[in-house]
């Protein structure tokens, strides 16, 4: 086991060189010259003045030695200074990291709350009008977009009821934990009822074919509940094409946050994205993109290691 860990954490070292290579060269391709927005007068400062504040930022080198300078501080943990408000990236996400993960974790425990249960009853009753109800909600979970959602009650709350109203203000959970949740949890469900459609899917086709073993009609056989052998023999053998699902539904998690956060005024890290991909805020956009490459490499390694824990067959040399 702890050879398969080292072996996969240096396979993530040219992953993730590859992907912040790939970010660094596609936000300079972007249309623009953050100097010219730096300067706010539309390109009318002096060619003195740029160069100076071209050099400042470093942007005065060749791509490849701003890449290498740029990843040499990353390695110490040094993401530079935010172009536009001149405070350390490392500070400016500080605050907003923890909402955008809230969010991220409330929604992936209101997926499986919904995908869950009705994949399984779907499964145990297939072919009925359960079945027909659960496919037919999967479906339509998948078909609806997760903001459009946000917006249609937003627009709606105002006229028919109050809840699903975004606040004037952030409340921080360390605050008033119940107005926190209670300000995040509609989000976290539009957010969530979108992951739950896949998720639901596959938790379905898993349960059927897993009922279908020959442990499964043993374990019938014997007499015991339908509760236990659903619970305790069918679902944890169902569940590991189902943990795949969840890791992999993780970069449209991330995807989804920037919209639900730019829909609901949420202050957390994919609408400082946004605003900061639009001003040309290298460094912010360098940043983010490289804690949601470490995020998501982390998360699939803790996916591959769960297979062992659910099932005990599988082991990793």
């Amino acid at each position: 086991m702890q050879f398969y860990v080292a072996r996969r954490l240096l396979l993530m070292i040219p992953t993730l060189l590859g992907v912040t290579f790939i970010v660094f060269v596609m936000v300079r391709a972007v249309p623009g010259d953050v100097i010219d927005l730096l300067t706010g007068d539309f390109g009318a400062a002096s060619e003195e003045t740029k160069e100076a504040l071209r050099k400042e930022y470093q942007l005065d080198d060749n791509i490849v030695v701003q890449y290498v300078k740029w990843i040499g501080r990353v390695v110490r943990f040094d993401f530079g200074n935010s172009i536009l408000s001149d405070r350390t990236v490392i500070s400016e996400l500080k605050s907003r990291l923890p909402v955008t993960l809230e969010l991220g974790i409330l929604a992936i425990i209101c997926s499986l709350c919904i995908a869950l249960p009705v994949g399984i009853m779907s499964a145990i009753r297939q072919d009925t009008a359960w079945d027909y109800a659960g496919r037919s909600f999967a479906i339509g979970l998948l078909a609806i977009p997760g903001f459009w959602v946000g917006i249609i009650l937003i627009t709606m709350a105002g006229r028919y009821f109050t809840w699903g109203v975004p606040p004037k203000d952030y409340i921080a959970f360390t605050d008033n934990p119940l107005g926190n949740l209670r300000m995040m949890i509609v989000p976290s469900m539009i957010l969530g009822a979108g992951l739950s459609g896949s998720v639901m899917r596959f938790t379905r086709s898993a349960m059927l074919e897993t009922l279908r073993q020959d442990y499964i009609r043993t374990a019938w056989a014997k007499g015991l509940r339908e509760r236990r052998v659903i619970i305790s023999h069918a679902l944890r053998n169902a569940l590991i094409p189902v943990v795949t699902v969840v890791g992999l539904q993780l970069p449209i998690l991330v995807g989804g946050t920037v919209l639900i956060e730019t829909v609901y005024s949420i202050p957390g890290m994919g609408r400082y994205y946004v605003s900061s991909v639009s001003s040309l805020d290298y460094p912010v956009v360098q940043a983010v993109n490289v804690i949601v490459a470490v995020v998501v490499v982390f998360v699939n390694l803790g996916v591959d290691l769960t297979y062992s824990i659910l099932d005990p067959r599988i082991r990793y040399s």
